[in-house]
Parts: C-alpha cells; sequence; structure tokens
C-alpha cells in the first residue's frame, strides 16, 4: 500500500506487475538511484557532524603573548591535539596580552594565553589557570643590580621598570607591581612583546619583571636574576576563552589544554 501511494504521489508507476514477476520501471530504478545517493548523502552528514561535534575537523585561533611559547604551555598543547585532532586546522595570531579578552569575546580568536595580570573581568569569558612560575628581573648586564645574585622589591625602588600595557585592563599590572613594591616606580616603560619589554632593558631603559622561563631566551646584553619578596609572587597564565562556546574544534583544545573541562570558572 505504500509503494500504490507514492506512486500516486509522484504521478507513475515504479513497478510492472505480472502475474509472474515485479519488475522496476525506469522511473523507479531511477528512484532507487536517487534514494541510494540520498541515504548515502544522509551518512556523509551525520558523520562531518559527528566529527565536528568531537573536535576532529574545523578551526581553532589562537591568541597569544611570547610567555605562552617560552614557558613551553603553548607548545606542549598544539602537539597534543595536532596528535588527537590531525585534521583540525590550528591557526596563532601573536597580540599583547591586554587586547586579548576583547579578542575572544569579539570572534577575532577563539581562545587567548593571556597573563593574569591583563585579564579584565567579564562572566562571558571562561577562565583556566595553566601555569604560575616564579618572577625574574630582565635588565642590562651592565645595570647597578646584576651584581647581585638576587633582587628584592625594596631594591627596585625607584628604578624605571618595563611592562606590557595595561590601560585597557585598569592598570592590574601596575597595582599589582605597586603591591609587591609597596610604592609607585619612578618611571614605567611599555612594550606590546616579550621580545621588544627585553629590548627596552637590554638598552638600559629599565628592568623588567618576567616569568623564570624566560631566562631561556638569550639576548645580548640581557642578565636574568631572581625576584625575592617577602610574599610569594608568581606570573599565572591563564587560557580564556567564550563561555557560551560551541564549535567543537575549540571545545576540544580547551578541555585538552585544561587537562579537564570542569576546572572552567566564569569571572564575574
Amino acid at each position: 500500500m505504500q509503494i500504490r501511494a507514492l506512486e500516486n504521489e509522484i504521478g507513475g508507476a515504479l513497478f510492472v506487475r505480472t502475474s509472474r514477476r515485479v519488475e522496476l520501471t525506469e522511473a523507479g530504478a531511477l528512484l532507487v538511484v536517487e534514494a541510494q545517493r540520498a541515504v548515502a548523502q544522509a551518512e556523509r552528514a551525520k558523520a562531518i557532524v559527528q566529527q565536528s561535534l568531537r573536535g576532529d575537523i574545523g578551526k581553532v585561533r589562537i591568541g597569544y603573548a611570547g610567555n605562552a611559547i617560552l614557558t613551553g604551555k603553548m607548545t606542549d598543547h598544539l602537539r597534543a591535539f595536532r596528535k588527537a585532532h590531525p585534521a583540525a586546522e590550528i591557526e596563532l595570531r601573536e597580540m599583547p596580552p591586554s587586547r586579548q579578552a576583547e579578542a575572544v569575546l569579539t570572534g577575532e580568536v577563539d581562545v587567548g594565553y593571556c597573563a593574569a595580570f591583563a585579564l579584565k573581568v567579564d562572566p562571558r569569558l571562561s577562565v583556566r589557570p595553566i601555569g604560575a612560575w616564579p618572577l625574574v628581573v630582565a635588565m642590562a648586564e651592565e645595570h647597578t643590580l646584576a651584581a647581585h645574585r638576587r633582587v628584592t622589591p625594596k631594591m627596585l625602588a625607584g628604578e624605571p621598570l618595563i611592562m606590557f600595557p595595561s590601560e585597557e585592563a585598569g592598570g592590574d599590572a601596575l597595582k599589582r607591581v605597586i603591591l609587591v613594591m609597596g610604592r609607585e616606580p619612578r618611571r614605567v616603560h611599555r612594550a606590546d612583546t616579550t621580545l621588544s619589554m627585553l629590548s627596552l632593558a637590554g638598552a638600559g631603559l629599565g628592568v623588567a619583571l618576567a616569568p623564570k622561563p624566560l631566562i631561556q631566551v638569550k639576548v645580548p646584553r640581557i642578565v636574568y636574576r631572581p625576584f625575592v619578596a617577602p610574599e610569594s609572587v608568581f606570573a599565572e597564565l591563564l587560557l580564556i576563552g567564550r563561555a557560551d562556546e560551541t564549535a567543537g574544534a575549540v571545545r576540544a583544545f580547551v578541555k585538552l589544554a585544561s587537562g579537564s573541562s570542569d576546572r572552567a570558572t566564569s569571572r564575574s
């Protein structure tokens, strides 16, 4: 009865019926071919959607500053993600820490490796701590503090400091330095990238506080000394993303990089 109803709907016979056999008409044969194609296409569509949901295909756009590479965190995450999702596409965009939250929220990038000091509170962001390191002081080799084995906050009093731009983050970086030093620095120079910070320090314009892994960067005329404060001070690296993220590849990367999908927090 269903076949009869279908024939009535399309306006023609699909089978030649005799007392001895039933055969497909030309129209019936065409219908079988097209039906098989439709089933195959539906299965293909289902497989593609499932791949997307698993993060096996798609694109992840990552914003980062130099510290994400120098600490080894981002490189480790990229290697692991490539192994688990070889068909997914990765796009890297270097940008100052203070720009990353806005870039994530506007869709310019999907995730960001952001220094904690540069993060502006926003409930639309998911935030995952992925690493913390002691601070070192980077300075020119002829700087007077280079003669010391370690540097304390008191020794930095009056020294010009080199920092990432923090105005967009409400000046949080500067407030944190003032809290550690106990006073406001005499002068602050701004640099957009890690290498530009080191360049300014090497030129003798001031000193820069940086995470310890930065000592791996061998820049001419730059030396590093441990920063020792009464209270432990760390450079914290965060992985930030959109709290309502739906893209499979992005979700897979964030889950892999953070170690667990349950570690995310929304800053409000």
